[in-house]
């Protein structure tokens, strides 16, 4: 009688710690900042859709009414946090961060900031917040730098980068996601005396360090990669590649690479030793770091002298996607472009994903071996792209184009701009009227 009650104990023990073991291996990630878990725009989730039940507008868990931005959401911890402008009267309005319930959709808090905007596109921020140990970083259009409690949106320190640091607003205002690294959170600022770039104390607000002088601030998010067994800061502004010791701000290496009107705006690719950028006026360049990491050289740049004359990815806003051999990307007019990694030459194009236009742009997230990619149109679409070519394996209607955009007097055009966030094996969206959660599980009900 004692073993049997001591074998039925073990089975209990046992069944416990495969139910505890089912539900780790079964919980959904989070897309907590931009770009996701590992800011590098990658869907890693898995039990994913392969085809799309429909090509018309996908089922939603729920809509909720929200505001104007460019801005795309994050995801952490059954929250979803996005960012919006309401309110308004002329370029005046309320700058909102405003946090829902990933499950039902309910808005649980809001915190907003009275601005004037003075900048060009003035419909709203365009920064995806960031979630980190119960805090939630923002940076708005006007430079407007917060740092909320996650749970309440209570306020926990602030700064203001124009008042603050002198900060010379780029023409369509500020853009980059803040990066947290440790116990800093290192931001773009644009400021006076050395301070293009601060690291912040991200319980305090405290200044860390300040490092790089450039009149323009440009929009791409700072990056932390490994070269040569070292880990480094990425900077890409108007003026350079600049590498930073993330501990310091002391500069490891620089590329020089002007970049016209600051559109520096993709964010950086990193493939072994090389990076990779492109701009909607100087297209690509390809770099080569030493073995070392403590140096850096041009390996190929493209050709193309501007915007019209582009034969490589003169990209706008979106980023690309790089492996060891290929690139993937949107041209500044629509074309959706193949480049060999290694020499920057074009192997295909194809606008079966995206339309002919100035600006025209779509969003490309790699998931296993296949793409997903929202274009500008609200279309999301699953394909697959190889050197040989694009093939679309399916495609439906995720939210509608809401934004006006006069590119050209013969193409006027309504679009999307924001970034979604893939988590809890579901995509999350957001036009200028509403945010929206779709399931893409491959399990119904899950």
């Amino acid at each position: 009688m004692k073993s049997l009650v001591q074998y039925r104990l073990f089975l209990s023990v046992l069944t416990c710690f495969a139910i505890i073991a089912a539900s780790k291996n079964s919980q959904a990630d989070d897309w907590p900042q931009w770009g996701g878990p590992k800011r590098d725009i990658v869907w890693r989730e898995k039990g994913i859709v392969k085809k799309f039940s429909t090509s018309g507008l996908l089922p939603r868990v729920w809509s909720s009414e929200i505001g104007e931005g460019y801005g795309g959401p994050a995801v952490a911890k059954g929250k979803v946090y996005v960012m919006d402008f309401v309110d308004r009267k002329g370029n005046t309005g309320n700058e909102r961060v405003v946090s829902l319930d990933a499950v039902t959709g309910k808005i649980l808090w809001k915190q907003a900031t009275k601005v004037s905007y003075r900048i060009g596109f003035p419909a709203g921020p365009r920064c995806t917040p960031v979630i980190n140990d119960g805090r939630v970083y923002t940076l708005g259009a006007m430079g407007h730098f917060f740092c909320l409690d996650a749970e309440t949106g209570t306020e926990i320190w602030k700064k203001n980068f124009v008042e603050d640091y002198g900060t010379q607003l780029p023409i369509w205002g500020m853009v980059p996601s803040p990066l947290v690294d440790g116990n800093q959170v290192i931001s773009l600022v644009g400021g006076k005396d050395n301070a293009l770039i601060v690291s912040f104390d991200k319980k305090t607000g405290k200044e860390l360090w300040r490092s790089l002088e450039d009149g323009a601030v440009g929009y791409s998010p700072p990056m932390i990669y490994e070269f040569g067994g070292k880990r480094q800061l990425v900077v890409w502004h108007p003026k350079a590649i600049s590498s930073l010791d993330p501990k310091n701000g002391k500069v490891l290496w620089e590329v020089p690479f002007r970049v016209k009107m600051g559109l520096t705006i993709a964010t950086p690719r990193k493939v072994g030793n090389r990076l990779f950028v492109t701009a909607f006026y100087d297209g690509p360049l390809m770099v080569d770091v030493a073995k070392d990491g403590k140096s850096a050289k041009m390996l190929w740049k493209g050709k193309g002298t501007d915007e019209r004359s582009r034969d490589g990815l003169h990209s706008i806003i979106s980023s690309p996607w790089m492996n060891d051999r290929y690139i993937y990307g949107v041209c500044s007019y629509g074309e959706f472009r193949c480049l060999d990694a290694k020499t920057g030459k074009r192997l295909w194009e194809t606008y079966e994903a995206t339309g002919k236009g100035r600006w025209w742009n779509a969003f490309v997230i790699p998931h296993e071996d296949r793409y997903f990619i929202h274009n500008e149109q609200g279309d999301l679409i699953i394909a697959h792209l190889s050197p040989e070519g694009y093939e679309e394996l399916s495609r439906a209607k995720l939210v509608e184009p809401t934004r006006p955009l006069r590119a050209s007097r013969r193409n006027p055009r309504k679009v999307i701009w924001s970034h979604p966030a893939f988590a809890m094996k579901s995509v999350f969206a957001r036009n200028d009227k509403k945010i929206v959660r779709v399931n893409l599980s491959a399990e119904p009900g899950k």
